[in-house]
């Protein structure tokens, strides 16, 4: 059996915050694989957050959870 995501070309994609364009590969080594923050598969319709944007929902929320 094959996976359908090996033969996936790299998305590019629109920040669902920010507006700001950023790569995302599904077949491959993607940038969030070395995040230490993961969020879930948006399943409302959404799509990824760019790097900048993820970091800074990381913070807020380590933020609020140590408040």
């Amino acid at each position: 059996m094959t996976n359908p995501l090996e033969d996936q070309p790299a998305r590019r994609l629109a920040c669902e915050d920010c507006g700001t364009e950023f790569g995302c590969n599904l077949s491959g080594p993607c940038w969030c694989n070395d995040e230490a923050f993961r969020m879930p598969m948006p399943v409302d319709g959404g799509d990824c957050l760019c790097p900048d944007c993820l970091r800074k929902l990381a913070g807020r929320l380590a933020d609020a959870g140590a408040a």
